[in-house]
């Protein structure tokens, strides 16, 4: 079954409105709560990946439910006890408030503008040399899933599970998330951008012609 989540190309759930570029937020919370999700992210206790496996965790009736800032909230929740960082009853509210070992990990308002800045470079030096080359056609394997823990995060969509595509860019070698977000170390390798015809994607694409980049890994890839 599709994941809840992996909602690319799929039927019935209504057109893309876009919107007007200057709308950055729909409420006064939502920017609030991305600073507190980006916030608790500096300290250390987990990564992106692990950040996005516990916003596809939520349960599918709340990720259906839910607007975008209130996934980014329930994954936080979720991380926040799971990792250690606060009970329930301290997200909850209840009971006396302790401070944190982690205090001293706080951003000060002067540091947060340099943090963003650099944001979480992920290309790492690596053993496992490129398999393929620009221009070289590769086929996404048949099953859009995280081969090695079940059910668990991958970087690679439902849509584009068996596609033939060719390689556009070479990225370099980067951390693997379909690993990194479920403590098996980073597991760098090689990482790809490749293109794709919509008519490849999609039975019957609006714009057969049209076509998408997709960032993916080398072990999403065979040689065709």
């Amino acid at each position: 079954m599709t994941r809840v989540h992996d909602m690319g190309g799929r039927f019935g759930d209504g057109p893309v409105v876009p919107e007007a570029e200057e709308v950055k937020f729909h409420a006064d919370w939502h920017p609030r709560a991305l600073a507190i999700v980006l916030a608790s992210g500096s300290l250390g206790t987990w990564n992106i990946d692990v950040s996005r496996h516990a916003r596809e965790c939520l349960a599918p009736k709340d990720y259906t439910a839910f607007s975008y800032y209130e996934k980014w909230m329930g994954g936080l929740a979720a991380l926040l006890v799971q990792t250690g960082v606060l009970t329930r009853d301290e997200l909850a509210g209840l009971g006396d408030a302790q401070i944190s070992d982690l205090a001293t990990k706080k951003l000060t308002a002067d540091q947060v503008a340099g943090v963003l800045a650099r944001g979480g470079p992920t290309e790492r030096d690596s053993d496992v040399a490129p398999q393929f080359a620009i221009g070289d056609a590769v086929m996404t394997r048949a099953i859009a899933e995280n081969t090695m823990v079940a059910g668990g995060h991958t970087r690679l969509p439902s849509y584009a599970a068996k596609a033939t595509g060719r390689i556009l860019r070479y990225h370099g070698t980067h951390v693997l998330p379909d690993s990194n977000a479920h403590g098996l170390g980073e597991a760098p390798e090689p990482l790809y951008a490749v293109i794709f015809p919509a008519a490849e994607l999609w039975q019957h694409p609006e714009h057969p012609r049209d076509e998408i980049v997709l960032d993916l890994w080398q072990s999403y890839l065979e040689a065709v």
